[in-house]
């Protein structure tokens, strides 16, 4: 085992003498060592519950012969974090999460790792740390929080950002946004529609590192617990079998977690977050592109339409069959044969299920989409790549040509929008937020709300950053490469008419290849002072087209 480095030998008794005073016995010190770590804070409703779920995987764990070692993660609310120098941190909180379980499970020589996220950039930082140390793993997402309602309908999160908007317009009252502001947020959980986290949850049981149903399993549900429960059970016998994510997280599983991202018309924030993943094992031939995005996307159709895509709440995705429901579904269209935590197959764990409501997950002959929910844009705009959620574009704006009004912040663009600047058929166009620019890529959500809680018609948004999965309508983020990086949005004026073409996959500007590097070489970008970890993070990081990874 390779706790054995801290706790075998004459020489390895100082060691014990210091675990002895955490509790371990004798009879312990001839059992697997398992990591248990927990993103646990009182300040993010997707985290506030997960003590609870550790301690159900401590009792499967000490059930079934091992001894578990709980240590915590950071978790950051991109909610709470929106619309201030916050967000800057939360995309570089992915690798502080990383780091952090790969340093713990070194430095204390645990034999295997209990992931436990819930939040955006917590669920990939674990992932890509577990992948980094390669040990066996296993993930149990926290589980979405339940819709709110408000006068009769469900609401979530992003109800109450677009209804600022709508106040400020005078269709709703103040008291009416009160009223909204106290109901659309009632549990614990990741935000209830799928956005970023859940997103990022399905993917992860979709490659095989939850047990099945984990990831549409609601944060209050009691069945959330015996998940947590059978699957510290579970990580013994994959330390017996050495089940590592090598073996689960192969190509083949990556390619089935872009199918389901499609599939569902998931946040476009898993560009970002599975290229980076699939970084931590390219060793074992695992690479994803956006390319290989867009080939997936033109394969697989969108065939469950969920909040801010459509009606249906994750609560009915999950009634409906949850996950292994949609690989049913889009069975023909996947690799059946990859590898899961269980040690079974796709195929065996879908064998026998049946789609529960085929008004939420359509079969792939009746799609809410013929493509998946992710489209990558090229052109002379984007030369290595943007990302578009286009499962959430109306078609009348699948394809838009217009003036651009460009802003160098995000302030900016949301002090123009709420200060009526922004007309009909305008481009909206901020930079300066990428990786490197803002530094940390924050999301746009204020903006994209803003305009449509305005209901001003007919506009789209392009950004270096990149939205929420909340977000909706025409708007293209990861502009590659990015201002800071001298990229092409670096060289935009305001009235420069720009073409977004997301069946094509185009993003062009009505501009001269010359005229686009005189423009980029002449450029006058603000420019900020920085320490600390954003000074670092901005010296290391990647474009956003390679999953802004660290370098």
């Amino acid at each position: 085992m390779r706790s054995d480095k801290i706790k075998k030998g004459i020489e390895r008794s100082p060691h014990r003498s210091l675990l002895r005073a955490c509790g371990v016995t004798d009879d312990d010190f001839k059992k697997p060592f398992i990591g248990i770590a927990n993103s646990f804070t009182d300040i993010v409703p997707g985290h506030i519950h997960l003590n609870e779920i550790a301690n159900a995987v401590k009792e499967g764990i000490k059930e079934s012969g091992g001894v578990p070692f709980e240590f915590n993660t950071m978790a950051i609310c991109d909610g709470i974090a929106m619309n201030h120098e916050g967000m800057k941190y939360s995309l570089p909180s992915r690798e502080i999460i990383a780091n952090t379980v790969e340093s713990v499970a070194i430095a204390h020589s645990l034999d295997a790792l209990v992931l436990l996220p819930s939040c955006d950039k917590v669920v990939p930082g674990m992932l890509m740390g577990a992948c980094r140390l390669n040990i066996p793993s296993i993930v149990v997402t926290g589980g979405p929080m339940l819709p709110g309602q408000f006068d009769g309908k469900n609401v979530d999160l992003i109800s109450v950002y677009e209804a600022v908007g709508e106040v400020s317009s005078g269709r709703m009252t103040m008291d009416d946004l009160d009223r909204l502001e106290k109901s659309a947020c009632p549990t614990p959980g990741s935000c209830s529609g799928l956005f970023t986290a859940n997103t990022m949850a399905c993917i992860t049981e979709s490659m095989g590192m939850t047990l099945p149903m984990c990831a549409t399993t609601h944060a209050v549900d009691e069945n959330k617990l015996k998940i947590a429960k059978d699957s510290g059970k579970q990580i013994l016998k994959m330390v017996e079998e050495d089940l590592t994510p090598s073996k689960i997280m192969t190509q083949k599983s990556f390619e089935n977690a872009l199918a389901i991202d499609m599939a569902l018309g998931g946040s476009s924030n898993t560009a970002l977050h599975i290229p980076a993943i699939a970084n931590e094992l390219e060793e074992f031939g695992v690479k994803v592109t956006l390319d290989l995005f867009d080939k997936v996307s033109r394969n697989v159709p969108h065939i469950a339409s969920i909040s801010p895509a459509g009606n249906h709440t994750m609560l009915d995705l999950h009634k409906a069959g949850g996950i292994i429901g949609v690989l049913k579904a889009i069975e023909g269209k996947i690799a059946t044969d990859a590898i899961t935590c269980t040690g079974k197959t796709i195929s065996e764990i879908i064998k026998d299920i049946d789609v529960k409501n085929p008004e939420v997950i359509r079969s792939i002959d009746s799609p809410v989409h013929k493509e998946g929910g992710i489209a990558i844009l090229k052109g002379n705009l984007a030369p290595n790549g943007s990302v578009i959620k286009q499962a959430a574009v109306e078609e009348d704006m699948m394809y838009h040509k217009g003036p651009v009004k460009v802003f160098n912040s995000e302030e900016e663009a949301v002090e123009a929008i709420f200060n009526a600047k922004v007309c009909e058929g305008d481009i909206v166009v901020i930079r300066c937020e990428g990786p490197k620019g803002g530094p940390g890529m924050r999301e746009m959500l204020n903006p994209t709300s803003a305009i449509m809680g305005l209901k001003i018609k007919n506009v789209a948004l392009i950004t270096d950053g990149r939205f929420s999965g909340g977000t909706r309508g025409p708007c293209v983020g990861h502009i590659s490469p990015e201002a800071e990086s001298g990229g092409p949005i670096a060289g935009l004026q305001d009235g420069d008419i720009v073409e977004i073409d997301i069946k094509n996959r185009s993003i062009n500007v009505d501009l001269s290849e010359e005229v686009i590097k005189n423009r980029i070489a002449a450029a006058d970008l603000p420019s900020n002072e920085l320490k600390g970890w954003l000074n670092i993070y901005r010296q290391c990081v990647s474009s956003a087209d390679k999953g802004a990874i660290l370098r």
